[in-house]
């Protein structure tokens, strides 16, 4: 009996073109006659256009056209107001795009954006988040559609007659996503026809954005992301880049356009995880059981459009607690707009929950794997709603054994080796299960092989490769028999590569025209015609449908680390993760994306960070040369497993998404084995040696 394609640890179908060169990018279609465009930033913070002189600009050689508000094409107003792009006089924060140069080289648009002067009247501006700001209010909803505020009896009551309390704040700061690929797009117009190549997580989407922006029919459209390097959430919605380069090709009718936007503009223009500001208070008994649980999140938006960082709804999820209040209050400021970073909501959220159970474990005098363990609940505490698998309990307790954690000192400072204190934490971790309607079409074709159709993207995750896998076992087939092609608007429609959805997402319709097409061919008479033999799925009303189950992914978080008392430095020594994510459908790939998740964690801990600049109205950090990423050297040793688990309840694949729930719990187990091994606790992110050392030589050790 042929053994399953999926589970197996297959290599990825496109990694030889990348380590070659070969896989070509949205900025990498040449073609004779290309254009370059490059937008000129706003230089203040908040005010009008009073006017662009373009004059310099247009004398330099290999400058073609600026467009500015007055002369660009129309749009109709978009959906999404970042993508109104020179459209008025406005500008709603430092950053947002006043013109657009267009040369036939990068560097003459480079040198043509730097003449172009632009004459703009400041107003005042205020890019200050504060927990007492007089502007903060409470939403209606917190991004994802979640009710902003939800409580369960009287927390206020049970907090006050608690018998061990912990009443603490945490916050973290703007994050940023820094792909390695920077947002670019090429557009060509060729006759009616526009052709875009786009970094997106989602060309259906973006085709359908551009159709409604310049009023095409969306058959006349075709979005192709055939490689995408990463995006992390900024790339989930079209920007303003794609947007750029049409307008471009239109005014420049017959000629392609290529706009790639430097690094250090994507700050202000792609989105970036907004400041969160948290109060946690628990209450729990002398046993370790909790009797209240609140969370309450102040973060900021822009004034361009709202966008509230659903960060307090995980709390929603983790524990058993018969009193709880969850609340979002949001800031409007005169920042770039917010938007998605990976695992919006439940990073920054579980970094302070799971932080403050790891203060209440300490005031418990208990075990903070225990103390997660015995408030675990039988049900979803917000919904009532039984969980379709919920295997925590045995993430915490095979990672404690393969973390060697029954070896752990509990007492802070325990660890000294010379000048380094060492360390450990645990944190749990948990991800909503997401899952949207797709299509998809299978073609058994005369030689023998197959080819499976559907608008998917892979942004570095192998969806290719897991799609491939999936198809096999429908067809009953050996893999490699099997073709995908995805990433263009032209093939049958799927949603976006986000909210850790994608594979569960398209898998259901790959697997269920494959098995049609399995059905279809047992009984065909002959051998299969010329044009081949297609089938078609469609899972709209079954994807999603409501659900009687509370879906969710879980996982554990172990992490060792050394803290230098000379120079406040942290290096993180181990980092551990076991997860509960349905059927692992690839092995390879799903471990790339744990660790991967991970490593993005020990960022967010120990050296990702932004700041605001009052005066200036912008991210200090505009840079990877400031704006600092993990490297492999900065944790020697990090493994990722999972536990075995049958869930019914999802997808024919049985399978959750694993893109995301890798980051959510590693800042609070850095964080909580940093207080382990200094005995002070940290409740601001990044852990920098400034701040480290700032903190152990205040509390004199």
């Amino acid at each position: 009996m042929r053994s399953p394609a999926t589970g197996a640890p297959a290599e990825r179908r496109e990694g030889r073109e990348k380590v070659t060169g070969t896989a070509r990018y949205a900025a990498e279609f040449p073609a004779p006659g290309r254009l370059f465009a490059r937008p000129v930033p706003a230089g203040v913070a908040r005010g009008r256009v009073r006017g662009v002189d373009a004059s310099a600009a247009l004398g330099l050689p290999g400058v073609v056209s600026v467009l500015t508000h007055e002369n660009a094409p129309r749009l109709t107003e978009p959906d999404d107001p970042i993508l109104a792009v020179l459209q008025d006089d406005r500008v709603p924060h430092r950053g947002w795009f006043v013109a657009l140069v267009v040369a036939d080289s990068p560097e003459a648009a480079r040198a043509g954006a730097a003449a172009v002067r632009v004459d703009c009247s400041a107003e005042p501006h205020d890019v200050t988040l504060s927990g007492t700001h007089p502007d903060a209010y409470e939403p209606e909803e917190a991004n994802g559609g979640h009710p902003a505020v939800r409580e369960r009896g009287d927390s206020r009551r049970a907090f006050a007659s608690a018998a061990v309390r912990v009443d603490v704040g945490y916050r973290v700061p703007p994050l940023h996503n820094h792909p390695m690929e920077p947002h670019a797009s090429t557009a060509h117009w060729d006759g009616e026809h526009l052709t875009v190549h786009t970094s997106s997580q989602g060309t259906t989407t973006v085709r359908d954005v551009l159709a409604a922006l310049f009023g095409l029919a969306g058959e006349r459209i075709t979005v192709v992301a055939e490689h995408v390097g990463g995006g992390f959430g900024s790339k989930g919605t079209p920007r303003p880049d794609v947007v750029l380069a049409v307008m471009a090709a239109l005014r420049h009718t017959g000629r392609q356009v290529t706009v790639a936007l430097p690094r250090r503009f994507l700050p202000s223009v792609v989105g970036h995880r907004a400041p969160t500001l948290h109060r946690l208070r628990l209450g729990a008994d002398a046993d370790g059981r909790l009797t209240c649980l609140d969370h309450e999140v102040t973060t900021h938006t822009s004034r361009v459009k709202e966008f509230v960082e659903q960060a307090a709804v995980p709390a929603r999820v983790m524990y058993a607690a018969p009193h709880s209040r969850t609340a979002h209050r949001v800031v409007p400021l005169d920042v770039p707009s917010p938007s998605w970073m990976r695992a919006p909501g439940e990073a920054p959220g579980m970094y302070a929950l799971e932080s403050a159970v790891d203060e209440l474990a300490v005031e418990l005098g208990m075990d903070p794997v225990e103390l997660r363990v015995r408030n675990e609940p039988e049900t979803e505490p917000d919904s009532g709603r039984p969980f379709s698998s919920r295997h925590l309990v045995e993430c915490l307790r095979e990672g404690a054994r393969r973390f060697g954690w029954e070896r752990r000192d509990p007492r802070p400072r325990s660890g000294r080796q010379g000048p380094l204190l060492v360390g450990t934490g645990v944190a749990a971790a948990t991800y909503p299960v997401m899952v949207s309607p797709s299509t998809a079409a299978a073609r058994a074709l005369p030689d023998g092989s197959f080819l499976v159709e559907v608008n998917a993207t892979d942004i570095g995750t192998g969806a290719r490769t897991v799609l491939a896998q999936i198809a096999a076992d429908a067809l009953d087939v050996p893999l490699e028999r099997v073709r995908v092609r995805l990433g263009s608007s032209d093939l049958p429609s799927a949603p976006l590569a986000g909210g850790s959805s994608g594979t569960a997402s398209w898998g259901g319709p790959v697997h269920e025209a494959c098995v049609r097409l399995a059905h279809r061919l047992a009984a065909f008479p002959g051998p299969v015609p010329e044009h081949g033999l297609v089938e078609h799925a469609d899972t709209a009303g079954s994807a999603d449908a409501d659900s009687g189950y509370a879906r969710h992914a879980f996982g554990a978080h172990f992490a060792e680390v050394a803290v230098d008392t000379v120079t406040g430095e942290v290096r993180a020594r181990r980092l551990l993760g076991v997860y509960a994510a349905g059927r692992i459908l690839n092995a390879r790939t799903a471990r790339s994306q744990f660790v991967g998740g991970m490593t993005m964690g020990l960022g967010m801990a120990l050296t990702e960070g932004s700041t605001v600049d009052a005066a200036f109205g912008d991210f200090a950090e505009s840079d990877l040369a400031s704006y600092h990423v993990p490297a492999h050297a900065d944790v020697p040793d990090v493994e990722a497993h999972w536990v075995e688990e049958d869930d019914p309840h999802l997808n024919p694949m049985g399978s959750k998404g694993i893109g995301e729930i890798g980051i959510v719990g590693t800042a609070a187990a850095v964080g909580n084995a940093v207080h382990h091994a200094t005995g002070v606790r940290f409740r601001e992110l990044p852990l920098t040696p400034d701040r480290v050392l700032t903190a152990l030589l205040e509390s004199g050790r």
